[in-house]
């Protein structure tokens, strides 16, 4: 079931289709726009922390869009904030030297022009290819390397592949040897790097259903049905489930994120986040040789999460009693673009929650813990990311990424091996590569004045007070700069981060706070002066904690895309600015470390990463004592004596 909303009940709801028409009108009626400018995005400007906190239900609403344009004529960008209350342009900056998102429209047309250029004709036909309605072009940001086509100049290199049927695996057949530079704003083709003539490998990589051979016949249904609906209701993008009420939104580049996140404890409601969504993704390929060593997708920066986003399809993406949510954006000629079902919400059964057996009576106690699920998934060329927001019975926030989808594929000549890859197929090479996601979170426990800290557990000296060296404790320490809290991971020591709030203390009398625990994570291996770490110098450490700047929005800086580096989060945290007992931001970086491997060919089995925010004094004790018992399903009790 798709849920359609157009009323606005709350300052953070999304634009709507019609607001962003408005928007759209407005901005060609009020700058006169002509038929050079793009929109490269319109979302939600979102009001200020103080306004949103102090909303009551009908208080009157200020609308207003944040706008990136791009002028394809002078190549200059510009940004704009509309007030559709109004039906005035408020703000309007030219941001010299940078490079907005790159728009789907741009990669559509890129493939076409490539296509049809002379000289990569001529290059396709040296290789015996000449049906070009069989080949396939995928533009990548070019990224900041110091060549000089990339100054004052909106480029992609665009790599291209064969298909020999409509069913063949795009990536199975690379076109290595061969890629073109694009300059978007001319449309044209600045040049064709032809370095090498590389058989394509043998294998199409089909990996359709009719195609792999005899299916697994003895898959039985697996239904989840909740005949009496789902537990949560929903008021137009606030969540209400058990004790959680959860405000969502959707934006073109972060894709979902959370609003004013809170917990009903004790009869009130008591706020754990203000905000937290996807800041960055950064993909570095560990190949060397060109042009895969320029691969270095910023994907939320350079391309956009939501403007990639799938629509959903019941019974495949998502499976059980399902709420799903449209998305609406502008195309870069203002169209409106509807996606159908991109936010996906359901419940989940997420085994045992908590059981314990009295070997002495016999007596069983057991709940079943139950989740709630908030999702997208965005296309960002050959891979598929998934990404969800999961809330426990218990208190507890987990975000997870799935990883899915095709490997970037290059093609190499026969009996040929690189150790910074590995064969996937005969003649088809796999570059290894990371997944970096840079997560923002907004804290907000127990209100806005927050504090940082840092637990790590040390052995206790051997002596009489430990008389068989087996003692440890946790040490705590409380950031008090922002270049205290640059910090990493350290298993030695099982490091974790608090966040607390020291004016509210718990029936113990100690802070309430969360505790962040986390999953798998890596390190980069590029160099701290690469053309990589320069723009993406946030990687370098897995934690930053920044005192809140309504500006200070995405960790790659405002335009990473084709940026030489020197803006976002590693810069901003040079300022050293105070973070104790203040409204603090939290970022926090989780790295997927991709070494292929044939499994991975010719689709990825889902690989998964996440983090959990735990409550650490938060409650005076479980909050999930309350959860009801199930009912059995045979004979027998889930709560019985023996």
């Amino acid at each position: 079931m798709s849920i359609h909303i157009e009323a606005i009940t709350h300052p953070l709801e999304p634009l709507t289709a019609g607001e962003l028409e408005q928007t759209i009108a407005i901005l060609k009626r009020e700058m006169e726009l002509d038929e050079y400018y793009r929109f490269t995005s319109i979302n939600l400007y979102e009001p200020a922390k103080e306004i949103v906190l102090q909303y009551k239900s009908g208080d009157p609403l200020e609308r207003e869009a944040f706008c990136v344009l791009l002028n394809n004529g002078d190549g200059q960008t510009y940004e704009a904030i509309v007030s559709i209350s109004t039906g005035k342009v408020i703000s309007w900056v030219h941001v010299p030297g940078v490079q907005p998102s790159i728009m789907v429209d741009e990669m559509m047309l890129c493939q076409e022009l490539v296509k049809r250029d002379p000289d990569m004709i001529q290059a396709l036909e040296r290789r015996g290819l000449t049906d070009m309605e069989r080949i396939m072009v995928d533009p990548w940001s070019a990224g900041h390397f110091g060549h000089a086509e990339e100054e004052g100049r909106r480029i992609v290199r665009a790599l291209s592949y064969y298909r020999t049927s409509e069913f063949d695996n795009l990536y199975a057949r690379p076109i290595s040897g061969l890629y073109a530079l694009v300059d978007l704003n001319q449309m044209k083709v600045l040049k064709i790097v032809d370095r090498e003539i590389v058989p394509l490998p043998p294998l199409d990589g089909n990996y359709t259903a009719d195609a792999v051979g005899p299916l697994r016949n003895d898959v039985r249904p697996l239904d989840i049905v909740q005949p009496q609906g789902p537990s949560f209701t929903v008021k137009g993008h606030e969540i209400s489930w058990q004790k959680w009420k959860v405000r969502f939104g959707f934006h073109s580049r972060e894709g979902l994120v959370l609003h004013t996140v809170s917990y009903r404890d004790q009869e009130r409601e008591r706020p754990i986040l203000y905000r937290a969504s996807l800041s960055e993704m950064v993909v570095p390929y560990g190949d060397p040789t060109e042009p895969v060593n320029r691969n270095n997708a910023f994907d939320a920066g350079e391309y956009g999460i939501g403007m990639l986003a799938n629509p959903l399809e019941l019974g495949c993406d998502c499976l059980g009693e399902i709420r799903y949510f449209d998305a609406h954006f502008a195309d870069s000629l203002g169209n409106i673009v509807q996606i159908n079902n991109a936010i996906c919400l359901h419940e989940e059964d997420f085994g045992i929650g908590w059981k314990h057996t009295d070997w002495r009576t016999g007596h069983v106690e057991v709940r079943r813990s139950r989740r709630l699920v908030l999702s997208s998934i965005s296309t960002v060329g050959n891979y598929e990311y998934g990404f969800f927001w999961y809330f426990y019975q218990d208190g507890s926030i987990q975000f997870e990424v799935k990883l899915t989808g095709i490997l970037h594929t290059e093609a190499i000549q026969p009996d040929t091996r690189y150790p910074y890859g590995n064969l996937i197929a005969p003649q088809l090479f796999a570059a290894h590569h990371q997944h970096f996601f840079n997560i923002r979170m907004d804290m907000m426990i127990d209100g806005i004045n927050n504090s940082v800290c840092e637990v790590n557990t040390v052995s206790m000296d051997k002596g009489p007070d430990n008389p068989y060296g087996n003692g440890f404790y946790p040490v705590t320490t409380t950031f008090k700069k922002e270049s205290e809290a640059i910090r990493d991971l350290d298993l030695r020591t099982a490091r974790y981060w608090k966040f607390i709030n020291p004016h509210s203390t718990n029936a113990l009398g100690d802070p309430v706070g969360y505790k962040l625990f986390a999953g798998e994570n890596a390190y980069p291996y590029a160099h701290d002066d690469s053309p990589l770490m320069k723009r993406a110098g946030f990687l370098k450490h897995h934690l930053y904690v920044t005192p809140f700047d309504r500006e200070e929005r995405y960790a790659s800086g405002r335009y990473p895309n084709q940026h030489p580096g020197g803006d976002g989060l590693e810069h901003w945290a040079k300022a050293d600015r105070n973070i104790e007992n203040t409204d603090v931001v939290v970022w926090y970086n989780m790295g997927h470390h991709h070494i292929t491997r044939p499994e991975d060919w010719p689709v990825m089995p889902t690989a998964y990463i996440s983090f959990t925010l735990k409550p650490v004094g938060f409650f005076d004790r479980s909050p999930a004592l309350d959860v009801p018992p199930s009912a059995p399903k045979a004979h027998g009790h889930c709560q019985h004596h023996q």
